[in-house]
């Protein structure tokens, strides 16, 4: 029977995978992972991307709030867009009721935070070899584009509104940082809220109609822009015009009904979630204007109190230091303030001042502890308590929310999606281990295979540390580094290697010989850029190197224009050639027997998949790995493949794209050595000299692990001399 083939363009609109498997042990770590409460949950799942308890984690809190979301009402992108700026209308009329007040705005602002800096974070794994090169998908990856600020990390929207909160006053850490909540002090309501997007950041290709509708309607909303007066990231129609296209695609799949209700539900999602919180913001505010003064102390108080240490020495408050005060176990913040008021560092001084206030002022030893806002508040306390007005502290308890964060935690805790199944992943060879590393989202037990399979091939890389000079279009032999070596190695290989040993065909292969040696090379190409698709990802964007990898990227796909988006060239190509081929995410791949499983093209297909689903754990690997995939676009090779294509009448256009987009003098081979150096360079600023080799070893490394699995003959010959060698100790 023939194999349903794929055909551009890419109309996909949903995965046609049901199904999320899991290892049986993975159950309990997400368990755990959601028992923590809100904060807990949003750090693990902004700090772990290459885990699967966290996907299955993940995919519970989808379950829990995409289940109470109703799928009903319009399905054109008109009446969705009526729907949701109506919406919009009514939380700009509470936001304007908000914001006057600056302190109050400061705290709301605060509050947003989490929210505010993760912002299309839904859109920073959509684009992957599952879903490329999806019509939808590339049309969102134009907005991908934009809101990681075109490849410049200081122009994308979570650097840019992180320094409007800072003008505002509002210093926070990045929002991957692991004390981000804590400093931000947000309510788990706005925790809770968090983790619904960042889940929905870790499986976007299987819910690709809940990501079309979460972009939609959170951008379009633009919560954070009525909060801040400035105007959104993305204009409204063009969010819109993403809409409409999507739901045409949807008129002619076989899920679109399906389809459209999902996104529905999740623009319903939305609207709830964010009412929701701009009515948290708006309970929040009031509580804060009604918070009596003596509460807002203890808070700071509270805040600062665990900091103390030993710094106050022999300072005495009503008898009792202060180290043992702040110390205790059971420290009663309310008895210590009715304490403190009475004291003598509280008493007025002939200057009108106190002990206390001239602590804190320049020049006194806790000058600098509390902020502007602080120490006003302070002072306007200790006033009161000299003028005598001393009623009994009363402490609020601040509990905005946190009712309905309660409710979130249990529903998420009691979800049991009955998609999910529990089974050791077992591959039966490498076509089966391909099509669970493309789909990885749905067979999440596969990634411990994954990351053993990516350390099998980079320890075995390494014996081209000795040898790799042998190579014929790389020389991964080691060499120490520094920027002016990494520069001279990669011309010397370009030169040696690449373009000096280029020489005109006199004899070009038959029609069939050339079709056979392009389908030999195909399956890398069609995960091209697949070692970097996870680059960029919310709570990460913030090296230098990530701007620029995530460009290079962003390249492959044509940033968005199918036109030039390599997979489409390359599907463009194997049409041209008569190649029929499924779509390497269906299951009918695995069974096409059109491509020739040669020069260990599955091996290699399979380590460059590896690599990118642990971007944590081999960032310097994909590194070393994007500069030697990106040089073997070049010279004699390339150049070869398009006189050969061109004598026969056949499409270049893939070989040509790579030929000048991966040139030296500015190209992707350029860029890639840039890369390199402007990590090594940030780690010798901050870890010191000493940390560069270790680092540098580790770059190289990932170059060789390319070169390993694309030099065939000179792997058959090291393991040719291997296997003599372990015949002549045998003797």
């Amino acid at each position: 029977m023939a194999l349903a083939t794929f055909r551009l363009p890419d109309r996909i609109t949903s995965s046609a995978l049901a199904a999320f498997e899991f290892s049986p042990g993975a159950g309990v770590e997400a368990a755990e992972i959601l028992s923590g409460g809100p904060a807990e949950t949003f750090q693990r799942i902004m700090r772990d991307q290459e885990s699967e308890p966290v996907l299955l984690a993940a995919r519970q809190i989808l379950h829990a709030m995409l289940g109470e979301a109703d799928g009903a009402g319009p399905d054109s992108a008109d009446g969705i867009a009526a729907e949701v700026l109506a919406a919009r209308a009514e939380l700009a009329a509470t936001a304007a009721e908000l914001v006057p007040d600056e302190s109050r705005r400061r705290m709301l602002l605060r509050e947003r935070a989490p929210l505010a800096l993760l912002a299309g974070c839904w859109l920073d794994m959509l684009s992957q070899p599952a879903t490329q090169p999806s019509v939808i998908v590339n049309r969102l990856l134009q907005d991908h584009f934009v809101l990681k600020g075109e490849g410049n990390i200081q122009r994308s929207v979570q650097h840019v509104r992180h320094r409007e909160l800072a003008e505002s006053g509002i210093y926070l850490p990045p929002v991957g940082a692991e004390d981000f909540l804590r400093r931000a002090e947000v309510r788990p309501l706005t925790a809770a809220f968090a983790c619904c997007y960042l889940a929905l950041s870790r499986l976007p290709a299987a819910f690709l109609p809940e990501v079309v509708g979460v972009h939609y309607a959170f951008l379009a909303l633009g919560t954070d822009d009525l909060l801040t007066g400035t105007p959104g990231p993305l204009p409204e129609p063009a969010l819109r015009a993403a809409l409409a296209e999507y739901l045409e695609l949807t008129r002619d799949s076989v899920t679109g009904a399906a389809d459209r209700n999902r996104l529905r539900a999740a623009v319903r999602l939305v609207l709830g979630l964010e009412r929701a919180h701009v009515a948290m913001l708006a309970e929040l505010a009031q509580w804060h204007d009604d918070l009596p003064l003596d509460t807002r102390v203890a808070a700071i108080v509270a805040r600062h109190a665990p900091f103390a240490g030993d710094h106050h020495r022999g300072v005495r408050v009503r008898g009792r230091l202060l180290t043992e005060t702040f110390a205790d176990p059971e420290f009663d913040v309310a008895a210590f303030l009715d304490e403190f008021r009475r004291s003598r560092q509280v008493k007025p001084l002939r200057t009108g001042s106190c002990r206390f206030l001239d602590s804190i002022r320049f020049g006194g030893p806790m000058f600098g502890i509390f902020d502007e806002h602080e120490a006003a508040t302070l002072a306007q306390w200790v006033r009161r308590a000299q003028d005598g007005d001393l009623p009994p502290i009363r402490l609020c308890r601040n509990e905005v929310g946190d009712d309905r964060a309660a409710a979130w935690r249990a529903a998420v805790a009691a979800a049991r999606p009955a998609d999910v199944r529990f089974t050791d992943a077992e591959p039966e060879g490498d076509r089966e281990l391909l099509y669970r590393l493309v789909n990885i989202e749905h067979f999440a037990n596969t990634l411990p295979l994954a990351r053993q399979r990516a350390i099998e091939g980079l320890l075995a890389a390494e014996i081209l540390f000795e040898h790799g000079a042998r190579g014929r279009y790389t020389d991964a032999s080691f060499f120490d580094y520094s920027p002016a070596a990494l520069l001279d190695r990669v011309e010397r290989i370009y030169w040696d290697k690449l373009m000096g040993p280029y020489r005109p065909l006199t004899d070009i292969p038959d029609r069939d010989e050339v079709i056979f040696g392009q389908t030999a090379f195909a399956l890398g190409n069609l995960i091209d850029g697949a070692w970097a698709h996870r680059m960029g990802n919310a709570g990460r964007y913030h090296r230098r190197s990530d701007g620029l990898l995530l460009s290079i990227y962003l390249d492959e796909m044509g940033r968005g224009d199918l036109r030039k988006n390599h997979l489409t060239l390359i599907h463009q190509v194997l049409h041209n050639l008569s190649v029929p081929l499924p779509h390497i995410r269906d299951a009918a791949f695995r069974d096409q027997d059109l491509l020739p499983e040669t020069h260990g093209q599955y091996e290699s297909a399979i380590h460059q998949l590896c690599l990118s689903l642990f971007p944590d754990t081999f960032y310097n690997e994909i590194l070393g790995y994007n500069l030697a995939i990106e040089m073997y676009g070049l010279g004699e090779l390339r150049m070869h493949e398009i006189e050969k294509l061109r004598r026969h009448g056949l499409d270049t256009a893939y070989e040509e794209a790579h030929l000048s987009i991966d040139n030296i003098s500015a190209g992707h081979s350029r860029q890639a050595t840039d890369v390199i150096t402007a990590y090594l360079d940030d780690v010798q600023r901050t870890l010191g000299a000493a940390a560069v080799p270790g680092e540098w070893r580790r770059i190289w490394r990932g170059y060789a692990s390319f070169a390993y699995f694309a030099e065939h003959r000179l792997r058959r010959e090291l393991a040719g001399t291997a296997a003599a060698a372990d015949t002549e100790l045998a003797i």
